[in-house]
C-alpha cells in the first residue's frame, strides 16, 4: 500500500515553563494580555504535520511519499527524511521563503501556547499531483493534512478528479475554514481524522451533524487523548480503543501525527481499524515520552512489548503483514 502524505513541513522551536499559563491570567483583565513566559529549555526540532507522519510511516517500513512546499535551508532536514525511507522528490522548494516554523511552549499542565509561521508553506497550493503520479506510479491513499488552505483544497479537489482514495485532516486549520471549505474537504472521504475538540468544531464549521459526516466519510477517527481513540462507520456502534500506557509524559507535541502513522501503517498491513487504533495508541505513546515529534524511535522489539503491554499477547500480530519493520 503506497501512502502519499501532504501538508506542512516545519522547523519547531519548543520550550518548557515550569509553571502554570492559567497563574497569569487574570478574570475580567483578559481583553487586554500582554504576557511572557521565562522558560527552562528550547529545544529545535524538525517537525511539520506531513513530515511527522510520513516519518512515522517510514520507520514503520512503508516508503511514503512526502508532498508540501519548504525553503533552501531543508536539505538537511531532506537527508534526515530520506535516512527512514521518504520519498521526498515531490517536494517543493522556494528560492525566496524559509521553512514553516512552529514556535511553542508548554506548562507544567501540558498545556501549550503556539505560534505558527507558514513561508514557504504557502506555496504548497502551487503543487499539482498529476506530476506526481506520472512519476511515481501512483499510490493507494493520500493524506491531505493541515497545510496552506488553497493547498489543502486543491489537493482534495484533484484527488476526486483523478480517482485517487484520501484521507481528510484538517486538524487545526478548521478554524479558518469556511463552512463550504469544510464540507469540500471531508466529502467524500475514505478516513477522516480529529481530535475531541475538532470533533465539535468541525460539526460547528460544516453545519452537519455527526450522522451526515459518517453519511460523507468512510471512517472517523477521533483521538481522545488520555481514554483513548474512537472510531465511527456509518450504521455501526463506534468501537472504542483505550490508550496504551505512557511511561512518561514528557512532550504532547506531534503526538497526533504519531496516532496517524501508527494508524496508516496498520491498515497497509491489512489490519481492521480496532487494530489500526492500536498500533496508533502505541506509536502516539513513544513519541509522548521523547521531546520532538520526530526523536522516539519504532523499534520492533519496542512496539510488540507496548502492544502486548497494553492489548494483550495477540495484539503485537499487528506488527505481521507485507511491511517490515524498520530497525
Amino acid at each position: 500500500m503506497r501512502i502519499a502524505v501532504t501538508g506542512s513541513i516545519a522547523t519547531d522551536h519548543l520550550m518548557v515553563f515550569p509553571g502554570r499559563f492559567a497563574d497569569q491570567l487574570i478574570a475580567g483583565r483578559l481583553d487586554h494580555v500582554s504576557l511572557s513566559f521565562l522558560v527552562d529549555s528550547l529545544d529545535v526540532r524538525h517537525g511539520g504535520v506531513a513530515a511527522n507522519i510520513a516519518h512515522g510511516l517510514g520507520q514503520l517500513g512503508l516508503a511514503p511519499v512526502l508532498i508540501g512546499a519548504v525553503g533552501a535551508d531543508f536539505e538537511p532536514y531532506r537527508v534526515l527524511l530520506k535516512e527512514q525511507g521518504v520519498d521526498t522528490e515531490s517536494v517543493r522548494v522556494s528560492p525566496d521563503l524559509h521553512t514553516a516554523r512552529f514556535v511553542c511552549t508548554t506548562d507544567a499542565d501540558q498545556n501549550q501556547v503556539a505560534t505558527f509561521y507558514a513561508g514557504a508553506m504557502a506555496e504548497a497550493r502551487h503543487i499539482g499531483l498529476a506530476p506526481v503520479l506520472a512519476r511515481t506510479g501512483g499510490f493507494d491513499l493520500l493524506l491531505v493534512s493541515p497545510n496552506d488552505p488553497e493547498a489543502m483544497l486543491r489537493h482534495t479537489r484533484e484527488c476526486q478528479e483523478l480517482g485517487i482514495p484520501f484521507a481528510a485532516d484538517p486538524s487545526q486549520q478548521l478554524a479558518r475554514l469556511t463552512r463550504d471549505q469544510v464540507r469540500a474537504l471531508v466529502d467524500g472521504s475514505r478516513m477522516l481524522f480529529t481530535n475531541e475538540y475538532e470533533s465539535a468544531l468541525l460539526q460547528e464549521r460544516s453545519g452537519w451533524t455527526r450522522e451526515q459526516i459518517l453519511g460523507r466519510t468512510g471512517l472517523w477517527i477521533t483521538t481522545l487523548g488520555a481514554a483513548g481513540s474512537r472510531v465511527q462507520q456509518a450504521d455501526r456502534a463506534p468501537v472504542e480503543v483505550p490508550a496504551a500506557r505512557a511511561r512518561a509524559a514528557v512532550d504532547p507535541t506531534g503526538v497526533g501525527d504519531a496516532y496517524r502513522a501508527g494508524f496508516l501503517a496498520a491498515l497497509a498491513r491489512g489490519r481492521d481499524p480496532r487494530d489500526a487504533a492500536r498500533l496508533g495508541s502505541v506509536t502516539a505513546v513513544l513519541a509522548l515520552e521523547s521531546v520532538g515529534t520526530q526523536e522516539h524511535r519504532l523499534l520492533p522489539a519496542e512496539l510488540a512489548a507496548r502492544l502486548t503491554e497494553a492489548y494483550g499477547p495477540a495484539a503485537a500480530e499487528i506488527l505481521d503483514g507485507r511491511a517490515e519493520v524498520r530497525p
